[in-house]
């Protein structure tokens, strides 16, 4: 039962699924938005438009009748009068087609914004076969579509039928008046009616709309498992992750423990912690940790300082102070300078001593080490 449920598609897509689904060219469509919105404008502007369009239109049918019997054999006269009706006819309808064009390319931006994908255009053979299309036919999505064409028209037809029937009267006075006049009243009239006909779309498209966005949900959702298996590539396999971050500490680890002999001198706790610090006048502003640890890696750090002769000094508070407020690569912090300044004297000392001799340095044994930075007598907890 656990895996039939994990397998059921309950779970709402997730921004990466929507995403690739976009790529995809799976977007929500409404072809009814489109419709409706390449309708009225097209009708806002033929009715906006209908009486020079007329006047322009009867112009051209009027110069096409007239009859000059001398040059009625003449083809090359007949082909230039085609030709110069024709461009002028397209000349005339030409505003009205580019604002049909433009609400065409423009009606999907007000549902998916702007998209191209080519994986659209990639042939889909599996249309081709004749039993899936049978079987899209009498899908639910099918009888839906064929439900609503049926109500389209109906809606549509029942309309037009009222409006023409309601400007009948109208439509006959247009006998009774001039052509030019006739023209004009017909014009207004024709966009009139187109127009409001295709303002009854918008109650086919407030109900297509939501239905639109809820079937392209739907068809979008996840199971359980697909969720866990995306968020599981998304955020990586932890295992792998984990055995990323012990590699990182490992490499880390080494270019540390690849700093200490080139360190000054090693702080030390003296077991639990020991500090490496270095620092080169003139290039630092102030003294930097190479490398820290705890425990193993503190034994480890004590061993490469002895291989490579790297002064030794016992200082838990200061050791525990910078073992605990700074990282590597990390300047000390301005409040042990005057601690670190005596380290660094005691160390300059020793290296004067092997070199020239005289008498042997005293480490320091009472550092001035502000309490507040100190883990254990602030009483954060650390090992003495």
């Amino acid at each position: 039962m656990a895996e039939e449920s994990d397998q059921e598609k309950t779970e709402p897509a997730s921004p990466q699924r929507l995403e690739k689904a976009r790529e995809d060219g799976q977007v929500v469509q409404s072809r009814e938005l489109g419709t409706f919105v390449v309708l009225m404008v097209g009708g806002a502007t033929l009715w906006t438009m209908a009486s020079g369009l007329g006047q322009t239109l009867s112009h051209i049918v009027r110069d096409g009748l007239q009859f000059n019997p001398g040059i009625a054999r003449d083809s090359s006269y007949v082909m230039a009068q085609l030709s110069s009706q024709f461009f002028e006819a397209a000349l005339a309808l030409s505003p009205f087609l580019a604002v049909v064009v433009v609400a065409t390319l423009a009606s999907p931006l007000l549902l998916r914004g702007w998209l191209f994908s080519a994986k659209a255009f990639a042939p889909k053979f599996d249309r081709l076969n004749p039993l899936s299309g049978i079987k899209r036919m009498f899908s639910s999505q099918g009888l839906i579509e064929l439900v609503k064409a049926l109500a389209k028209a109906g809606l549509l037809g029942g309309v037009a039928v009222w409006l023409i029937w309601s400007n009948v009267g109208a439509i006959f006075s247009l006998s009774l008046e001039s052509p030019s006049i006739a023209i004009q009243h017909m014009g207004n009239l024709i966009g009139k009616v187109f127009l409001l006909v295709s303002g009854t779309m918008i109650f086919v498209v407030v109900i297509d709309l939501p239905y639109q966005l809820w079937s392209h949900f739907k068809k979008l959702r996840m199971s359980k498992e697909e969720v866990r298996r995306e968020n599981k590539e998304s955020e990586g396999d932890p295992h792998l992750k984990a055995h990323i971050r012990a590699q990182q500490r490992e490499v880390a680890r080494r270019r540390m423990m690849s700093e200490i002999p080139s360190a000054d001198v090693v702080v030390t706790n003296p077991t639990h912690y020991a500090v490496a610090l270095k620092y080169s006048e003139g290039k630092m502003g102030a003294p930097r940790v190479v490398a820290k640890g705890a425990d193993a890696v503190a034994a480890r750090i004590r061993e490469l300082a002895a291989e490579h002769s790297v002064p030794l000094l016992e200082a838990p508070p200061l050791a525990r102070a910078l073992f605990r407020h700074t990282e590597l690569g990390d300047e000390i912090p301005a409040t042990l300078y005057a601690a670190v300044a005596e380290v660094l004297a005691y160390v300059f000392q020793l290296r004067h001593f092997q070199q020239v001799g005289g008498a042997y340095p005293n480490a320091p044994t009472t550092l001035p080490v502000p309490p507040e930075l100190d883990p254990l007598q602030a009483g954060i907890g650390s090992k003495a």
